[in-house]
């Protein structure tokens, strides 16, 4: 079978690339600009069965030459501008790649599969829903959808395009709305990695208001493993919420990385000393929960991580890698945001 990753050089994109390439012959083509993505994974760059072109997925015609010379079976999409804060900053570039971008795949795709069978994987993001504030409810498949962000509703649009696509065009597609991730590789925007970076440098730890705002984790790996599940199934023509019911609070999650550090390091510095509180940012969510028992139900998918077992590993890669994160921050203003979130 032939795989077309989109954004495939990103975290979540080189996770999937990786676990297909390590369970099976197919072929896999990824597409990415390499607009934030550091240095992917060494045994994906080096496989037999990978190939990597660098595409703007908003520039229509150079994407439709590539995906149509590789011709695939499959399209996960998950190129995405992706951080809420640069949204706010420039949601004209959100808009263009998010909505546009999508809307050239979804256009090449329908072309394809005049011609043969094929399945559209549109990867998104529990954001479309906005906050639940109620801990009795999580998001369920037939939540509806109210943005927050230009990001999430530039992805909550992606989503009913997808959709539109199948009721007028018969396009067949699976539509995943997941929670947070995190794990080894992850790019030091998002809160734990850069939690773990500013703490090892000993810069302070940025807390947006109370730090109350509740998240539900994802391991990268286990994230992976459920979508090239699904891909597989005959659960076509579907939305599905990954998630593994690991609630936790920013300031919790920031606590628990400087926890891990006091142990591993065995220092005399205690690393909660760093953690400062700053201004909220407009429009923060307070809660996001989802409710993952539809995947479980139709699949043989089931998180291997624990949250306590995934963030103690995660904070041991980044021990481990300094190598790789001092390259990616090296110059960079990321590690300077004004506050941590992985939003």
């Amino acid at each position: 079978m032939k795989i077309c990753v989109t954004g495939g050089a990103g975290f979540i994109g080189s996770a999937l690339i990786k676990k297909i390439l390590e369970q099976s012959e197919h072929s896999i083509l990824n597409i990415d600009n390499l607009t934030t993505s550091a240095e992917m994974n060494p045994f994906i760059s080096k496989h037999s069965n990978y190939k990597f072109q660098k595409i703007d997925i908003t520039h229509r015609e150079e994407l439709e030459r590539a995906v149509f010379d590789f011709y695939p079976d499959i399209i996960f999409h998950l190129a995405a501008e992706s951080h809420v804060d640069n949204s706010i900053d420039s949601p004209f570039k959100t808009l263009q790649t998010n909505i546009f971008g999508t809307f050239n795949l979804l256009e090449i795709s329908r072309k394809i599969h005049m011609h043969k069978k094929f399945i559209f994987m549109h990867i998104s993001t529990d954001e479309v829903f906005g906050d639940i504030l109620d801990s009795k409810y999580k998001f369920e498949e037939t939540t509806s959808y109210n943005p927050s962000s230009p990001y999430s509703a530039t992805k909550a649009a992606s989503d009913h395009l997808v959709r539109s696509w199948n009721r007028t065009f018969n396009l067949p597609y699976i539509i995943t709305n997941c929670s947070n991730n995190y794990g080894p590789y992850q790019y030091p925007e998002k809160l734990i990695p850069i939690t773990i970076i500013r703490a090892l440098q000993k810069k302070s730890l940025n807390i947006y208001g109370d730090g109350n705002q509740i998240r539900d984790w994802l391991y990268v790996d286990d994230h992976a493993s459920a979508l090239y599940e699904l891909a597989t199934s005959e659960n076509i023509n579907d939305t599905f919420l990954i998630g593994s019911n690991n609630e936790r609070s920013n300031l919790e999650i920031v606590n628990t990385i400087c926890d891990l550090l006091n142990e591993k390091l065995e220092s005399n510095f205690d690393y909660k000393s760093l953690i400062t509180f700053v201004k909220d940012r407009p429009g923060h969510d307070l809660r996001y929960a989802i409710n993952p028992s539809k995947i479980i139900e139709k699949t043989s998918w089931r998180p291997s991580q624990t949250f306590k077992s995934g963030l103690s590993r995660t904070v041991d890669w980044y021990l481990n890698n300094q190598e790789w994160w001092s390259d990616v921050v090296n110059g960079s203003t990321i590690i300077e945001r004004k506050g941590l979130d992985d939003d």
